[in-house]
């Protein structure tokens, strides 16, 4: 019987495959700071709510976010365990540990100002 693969090729390159757009990078870095409801990711992402619901919905079926109703409003979140690891491993919250790889997610930073 072969050993398994540790690294679980089939479902990393599904995690990748649903952080392969700068949107869905965005939504999962403006996450990490607290669950979200659509109108304040829509804002954030400054495009239709239709293709940000697109966005989330490959999220989810990659198991990094959950939304939870609450009333009127959907609020969204990273699933729990995707930053905890990272947390108990010494890595700060900037960074998603999928398994199979560690995603770093640097602080939003000024351009550095050029030198002449």
């Amino acid at each position: 019987m072969p050993k398994k693969d540790p690294l679980e090729p089939q479902r990393c390159a599904e995690l990748l495959a649903a952080l392969a757009a700068p949107e869905r990078l965005k939504v999962v870095r403006f996450l990490v700071d607290g669950p979200q409801t659509v109108t304040e990711i829509v804002g954030m992402l400054g495009i239709p709510a239709v293709n940000v619901s697109h966005h989330l919905t490959v999220l989810k079926l990659a198991r990094l976010v959950e939304g939870t109703r609450s009333g009127r409003f959907v609020w969204y979140a990273l699933c729990p365990g995707i930053l905890d690891e990272a947390v108990r491993a010494g890595v700060p919250t900037d960074a998603l540990n999928l398994g199979c790889c560690r995603l770093e997610l640097p602080a939003d930073k000024p351009a550095p100002s050029a030198q002449v």
